[in-house]
């Protein structure tokens, strides 16, 4: 009679065991579904914004349903976790030039009969608690050009301190007094052109002469997905964009990663090209510097078009802001226009004739 009822018992458990078991498998088959749809919501962007912030978790989403998928294999859902594997694997090949970098990329040789120029790309934090840290950091990288986001007052004061070694600049307020755009220059702007600040300072634009050639340089800075108003911003800078010269670069925080219909967007109206992103920038500012910069988002950009070659490009130390700013080196081919002096560089400051502008 004990051995009955200790079989009982054993076939008792056994049952709300695998009950349990198959509830844990339905859930997360719930899951790897609702994820799915995410996915493929995110691929829909262009027909309506609400879809496109969706593609901005691609990475993570694909993740997570892989996960939850590799599980589901030894369970009755095997069909559809199988599917859902190599959906979220598929969805993950389109992010792979912003997948994080697990080991050092080979360095590019530069040429040797061609100037390299540089550019820094930075969102400063408007209450950043550490300014010295980001002007130290422009002291070490030395670059020609520097593009930057959330432009406060406090910034306007501490970007004064290196007026002499970037003496031209134009710094575009944001109406809340905190989101501004600015472009710091050590080469000219060019004689007979004047920079500009776009509408509520999402954009600054200047024409900069590197060693002879003119190069329109922008520093964009874009608001929230929907349901705030990147999308309408966008448009609001269409003929901006549209502007540019035929040679240009364009940096900054654009709050969109790169494979999102916002970014090609963005692309397609100044005709420009994404640059391969140089990988996860932005997470936020309470989680640690190592999570974001395996886990965060790609959503500092840069766009090049005409005879521009982007180098490299590569993501600094934490300046105290909640992103990482990103350097890029690239070269301007001379066949385009061929410069006065061949020997020029981007450190011959001392020899400015153009005024400075603010």
């Amino acid at each position: 009679m004990e051995r009955i009822v200790r079989r009982h018992s054993a076939d008792t458990t056994s049952m709300m065991t695998g009950a349990r078991l198959k509830m844990m498998a339905g859930l997360a088959f719930l899951a790897m579904t609702a994820l799915s749809a995410a996915l493929l919501a995110g691929f829909f962007g262009t027909l309506h914004p609400a879809f496109d912030s969706f593609s901005h978790f691609r990475i993570h989403f694909s993740v997570l349903m892989a996960l939850l998928a590799l599980p589901l294999l030894a369970s009755s859902f095997r069909l559809q976790a199988a599917a859902g594997l190599l959906f979220a694997i598929a969805c993950l090949a389109t992010t792979a030039s912003a997948l994080p970098r697990l080991w050092p990329q080979p360095a590019v040789a530069k040429p040797t009969d061609q100037a390299v120029y540089s550019l820094l790309q930075m969102n400063l934090r408007f209450n950043n608690p550490t300014p010295k840290k980001v002007l130290s950091l422009i002291g070490r990288t030395n670059p020609d050009v520097i593009t930057l986001d959330e432009v406060s007052e406090m910034w306007t004061t501490e970007l004064g301190t290196i007026a002499s070694a970037y003496p031209y600049r134009i710094l575009c307020p944001y109406p809340n007094g905190m989101f501004g755009v600015a472009l710091l220059s050590r080469r000219p702007f060019v004689a007979g052109t004047t920079p500009r600040c776009e509408p509520r300072g999402a954009m600054a634009t200047a024409t900069i002469d590197f060693g002879g050639i003119d190069v329109d340089v922008a520093a964009i800075h874009l608001s929230w997905p929907w349901p705030k108003e990147q999308y309408w911003q966008i448009g609001e800078l269409a003929q901006t964009l549209a502007g540019l010269g035929e040679t240009a670069i364009m940096a900054g925080d654009c709050n969109a990663v790169p494979w999102s219909a916002a970014v090609r967007r963005v692309a397609a109206l100044g005709g420009l090209t994404v640059m391969p992103s140089a990988g996860p920038t932005w997470i936020h500012r309470t989680l640690p510097d190592i999570l974001r910069r395996y886990a965060g988002l790609p959503i500092d950009q840069v766009f090049s078009k005409g005879g521009l070659t982007l180098l490299s490009s590569k993501r600094l130390e934490d300046t105290g802001s909640d992103h990482l700013p990103v350097l890029v080196e690239f070269t301007l081919r001379p066949d385009d226009k061929q410069p006065e002096n061949d020997h020029a560089t981007a450190l011959a400051a001392s020899d400015f004739s153009v005024k400075p502008q603010s």
